[in-house]
């Protein structure tokens, strides 16, 4: 409301105005929408569509442009307006530079009024004579066919050009009376518009004072919420350090209990690989032995066998296995360390560490509860103060007063229209008269013509034409008598409204539409010579501040407000009273004061830490794991037992038949059951195949976790330390950080709430298109459109069939002739005719046997 009485107080001025709808208001992008303010939808709009007629509208302003193509005298207007015209001898000759086309028509049109009584005056006294066509005889002449159609033709033409100029006069006569007529509904509609008006403004003031309690909502529930906004920023903050060191540690937690699993694993898996490789280990032995004895045999000793037997003798060192588990360290004493390291849950100490700190909001509500109970008063006292200070206001009275002003102005217009419409009435009767003169002529000459041409016989002489083509001839004169006496009556109507028409849309109407008009009204020191801009002196008494018509208007047209389009801040700041800092200045400086206390959150104890020094001593990176990887990745045996048994077998293929073949192929097969029976399930068996695979991912998971291991538990210790050290010692600054964003949040709905009023204040609030609404309506509808382009109209349509007589009279006159029946005529005789049927030069008249009778 704080706005009302400066709105009202222009109303004043304004008298009456009209709108339209308010435009739709879209809160900016944010957490607090304000809706939309409220408007009314208004019935009056500024615009005129004219019809039809407007193409003739349209006529004459292209022959105004042609009489007066001059541009706007602005010099000029503000000389007169400043009564400084004169004072040079060239302001009369720019004057009548610029009006030079209007000086001119109208000289015309005076040579008009002046000539053409006298010379209907003399034409009569010469006809009474018997001259100009008066003396009731006509000379036949050889091509008097074609000139009696020729003048018909004219005549008939000026006639058609006569009556399309009377229609025009007549519709637009018809098309202002019908829009004054009109007019009562538009003015309606203005006081109507204005009502609504003066009660949607305050409305809409009430609307935004009110909307102060989203705002204080918003905040209050911000304040209620301070655990999950302040509380979770900060906890945010932190957490970049305290959530890596935490996770880091639960990560370390998780590879002791791999460690341990690994450890198990590889104990496991090696008494496994052990119990088979020392079975095979020692079946081959018990093989190579009795081969050698074989061998020893005095069999080999005979010439054909010592070198196979040889042979055979130095292939026995392959016989043996070549992947040797039982020679691998065990990992025993590893593994209990790590048991002792496990009787610790780790991980149960570092997740009472992440529950302490995702306690942060709770802390931070237990710790802020008185503060954020005087911020709540605070705010409340805000809207109190807000609420107070819009009532001090009149507003009341003046609304009050406004409203009997308008009462009071509707009530007038309404007792002296009947009289605007009686007076528009004679208006019409007068207009529609003056059509009438120019219908009486026009018709004259339309029965002469219909008459004269249908009773016209080419057959009869001059003096024995019939009563119809006699009567036609009559109607010509008679409406060449008629065009004597009215057309300077005629033409004294259209000069004047010609000139006063003419001048209204050059100086008015057209500066008006481009807005060359303001430009002159905003001349400093034109309307009052004490003043350098009138209407800034006329509103605030201060004609120094730079408010101009042009701007105003444009800013209505615009539908600004009217705080902004009048520069009401000079009446009244409404940025003084939105002033942020009065509001948020005592809720920064309690949100500033909040403190917070984050020392009793521990994230890992000593024990955990101890715990980790532990796992890091265990003793898991002292294991031989390329000694494990290395017997993993060797085969069962030294040789392929299935080669060296056919290998074998076909050596014995080669001794001679006996005892030492059939020794030495039995242990060939020998070896080849060997070879099935326990090298094959080495390989191939799910039990041996899982147990090496097992071993192997153990043994590379073990140097995974054991590489740097002491490192890692240190930087991990260290990581935790540094987490904690910012909990106890470094808390604050992150705390002062978050709750200054946290208060500029609070803040920030305060800023949206008073952004919001600026702009619905200056675009929406009393939105000013009415008063542009009322001057066109007032000048573009009423003056120009309705008023200007009829009477406009009207002269040109009457000015041309005025013109368009004096053809029309010659024509009439001259086609009369070949109508009307003579008193005598020309005769001759035939020997003078000649073949060619022309008249001769010895002519004479013979009377007509009707009129001397």
């Amino acid at each position: 409301m704080a706005v009302e009485l400066c709105l009202l107080l222009l109303l004043l001025f304004c008298g009456s105005t009209v709108s339209e709808v308010q435009p739709i208001y879209k809160p900016p992008p944010g957490t607090l929408d304000f809706g939309f303010v409220p408007s009314k939808t208004y019935d009056t709009g500024a615009y005129h569509e004219p019809g039809p007629i407007g193409i003739l509208f349209k006529i004459v302003h292209a022959f105004l442009y042609l009489v007066q193509p001059n541009p706007f005298p602005q010099d000029l207007i503000r000389k007169v307006a400043q009564q400084k015209f004169g004072n040079t001898q060239g302001d009369y000759q720019k004057a009548i530079y610029y009006e030079i086309g209007f000086i001119v028509s109208a000289a015309l049109g005076l040579l008009f009024i002046l000539l053409l009584p006298l010379v209907g005056l003399c034409f009569c006294m010469c006809r009474c004579c018997d001259n100009c066509g008066g003396e009731m005889h006509q000379r036949q002449k050889k091509n008097a066919d074609c000139q009696r159609s020729c003048f018909a033709t004219f005549l008939f033409v000026a006639s058609l050009i006569i009556s399309i100029g009377v229609l025009c006069a007549y519709a637009a006569n018809q098309h202002l009376t019908s829009q004054v007529r009109g007019a009562k509904k538009l003015v309606n509609s203005n006081f109507k518009d204005l009502k609504v008006f003066l009660n949607d403004t305050p409305a809409q003031i009430d609307y935004l004072v009110s909307q102060y309690n989203t705002t204080k909502d918003k905040a209050l529930s911000d304040l209620n919420n301070v655990g999950p906004l302040l509380g979770s920023r900060v906890q945010e903050q932190l957490g970049k350090e305290v959530r890596p060191a935490l996770d880091a540690a639960l990560t370390m937690a998780g590879a002791i209990r791999e460690t341990k699993e690994a450890l198990e694993n590889v104990s496991v898996s090696v008494e496994v690989l052990q119990e088979g490789t020392e079975r095979l280990h020692a079946n081959l032995t018990d093989v190579k032995m009795h081969l050698s004895n074989t061998l020893n045999d005095s069999a080999c000793s005979a010439a054909q066998a010592a070198s196979t037997c040889n042979i055979i003798r130095n292939s026995l060192n392959q016989l043996n296995i070549n992947a040797n588990f039982s020679g691998l360290p065990g990992v025993s004493s590893q593994l209990a360390k790590v048991n002792d390291v496990l009787k610790i849950d780790l991980s149960s100490l570092v997740q009472k560490g992440y529950a302490a700190f995702n306690d942060t909001p709770d802390l931070v509500v237990n710790q802020t509860k008185n503060i954020l109970s005087d911020i709540k008063n605070v705010l409340e006292s805000i809207g109190l103060n807000i609420s107070s200070f819009t009532k001090t206001l009149p507003v009341q009275k003046i609304l009050a007063d406004l409203t009997i002003y308008l009462t009071q102005s509707e009530a007038y217009v309404q007792d002296y229209f009947p009289l605007v419409e009686q007076y528009d009435f004679y208006r019409w009767l007068g207009c529609l008269i003056l059509c009438c003169m120019v219908v009486l002529i026009v018709v004259f000459y339309y029965l002469g013509l219909l008459c004269g041409t249908c009773g016209y016989d080419k057959h009869a002489s001059p003096t024995t034409r019939g009563c119809i083509s006699n009567t036609g001839g009559n109607f010509l004169m008679a409406g060449v008598g008629f065009s004597f006496l009215f057309s300077w009556v005629l033409m004294i109507v259209v000069v004047l409204t010609f000139v006063t028409g003419g001048n209204v849309e050059k100086l008015v109407c057209e500066p008006f539409e481009d807005k060359t008009l303001f430009k002159v009204l905003d001349t400093p020191y034109l309307l009052n010579r004490q003043w350098k801009n009138y209407l800034s002196g006329m509103l605030f008494k201060n004609p120094n501040i730079n408010l101009t018509f042009e701007k105003v208007y444009s800013d209505c047209k615009e539908n600004k407000g009217i705080y902004t389009s009048l520069h009401l801040e000079h009446l009244f700041n409404i940025n003084e009273f939105l002033n942020i800092s009065m509001y948020t200045e005592d809720v920064a400086l309690r949100i500033e004061h909040i403190q917070i206390n984050l020392s009793k959150i521990i994230l890992l104890d000593e024990i955990g830490k101890e715990n980790l020094l532990n796992f890091s001593s265990s003793g898991i990176d002292g294991i031989n794991f390329g000694a494990y990887l290395t017997e993993i990745n060797k085969s069962v045996t030294k040789v392929d037992l299935l080669s060296f048994a056919n290998d074998l077998e076909a050596r014995a293929d080669q001794l001679p038949k006996g005892a030492l073949e059939n020794a030495l192929k039995g242990h060939a097969n020998n070896i080849r059951m060997i070879h099935n029976q326990q090298v094959v399930p080495l390989e191939q068996a799910m039990k041996y195949v899982k147990a090496r695979s097992t071993l192997n991912q153990s043994i590379r998971l073990l140097k995974r976790t054991s590489s740097e291991l002491m490192v890692k538990v240190k930087n991990v210790i260290s990581a935790v330390n540094a987490a904690q050290l910012l909990i106890n010692n470094n808390a604050s600054l992150v705390i002062v950080q978050e709750t200054k964003k946290y208060m500029d949040t609070i803040v920030g709905y305060f800023e949206q709430y008073i952004d919001w009023v600026k702009e619905s204040i200056a675009m929406e609030v009393a939105a000013c298109k009415p008063i542009a609404n009322v001057i066109d309506t007032a000048v573009d509808i009423f003056l120009c459109s309705y008023v200007t382009d009829s009477v406009n109209a009207f002269w040109f349509g009457l000015g041309g069939s005025s013109i368009f007589l004096i053809p029309a009279i010659i024509f009439a006159v001259k086609l009369s002739k070949y109508y009307r029946r003579m008193d005598t005529e020309d005769v001759y005789d035939d020997t003078e005719n000649g073949n060619n049927g022309y008249h001769k030069e010895h002519l004479y008249g013979i009377h007509n046997p009707v009129i001397t009778r």
